[in-house]
């Protein structure tokens, strides 16, 4: 009994455990970490103002705000930190693949039959790193199905044009 996927045999595809995935660029880190004092920056700035400004009374417990968010931040600038490292994508000879996850590995694998669009993005920060994120389309959806943030833009560059040329091919 062979065990299919619509209309793509599993068997066709080899095992992806027996490749070595590609590690996201060490750069990408640097945008995540603007981001996160980016977002923390403008929170502390927004307690301060209340505080100040007495919008809202919230002196008597100021300072457990503070504290309460320089805690978070901590804490999501460690998660963030060991989940950085885990962000791995693999392209093969049929299909590509992504893994990512802090406690649970989630892994995507997108056939490049099912692809229907592949786009190149870049932000004003992966501009600056030389960074992009290439998102792949499958039929039948709205949103991305496969979204790798931090690769090289020239490394984007080769994937979209290896895989259209399987698609067209």
């Amino acid at each position: 009994m062979t065990n299919s996927f619509e209309n793509i045999s599993v068997i066709s595809f080899p095992d992806i455990s027996e490749n070595e995935f590609n590690p996201i660029e060490r750069k990408y880190l640097n945008i995540i970490y603007i981001n996160i004092f980016s977002f923390f920056f403008i929170s502390i700035l927004a307690v301060f103002l209340i505080d100040v400004t007495k919008i809202i009374d919230i002196h008597s417990f100021s300072i457990w705000l503070y504290i309460a968010l320089i805690v978070i931040f901590f804490f999501i600038f460690f998660i963030k930190q060991i989940g950085f490292k885990r962000r791995k994508y693999l392209v093969r000879n049929k299909d590509i693949s992504y893994k990512n996850g802090l406690f649970l590995m989630k892994t995507t694998t997108v056939p490049f039959n099912r692809i229907q669009h592949i786009e190149i993005n870049q932000g004003p920060f992966s501009r600056f790193f030389d960074l992009a994120t290439l998102s792949i389309f499958t039929a039948g959806n709205s949103s991305h199905d496969l979204k790798i943030r931090g690769i090289k833009i020239s490394e984007a560059e080769k994937i979209k044009e290896f895989i259209s040329s399987k698609i067209d091919g």
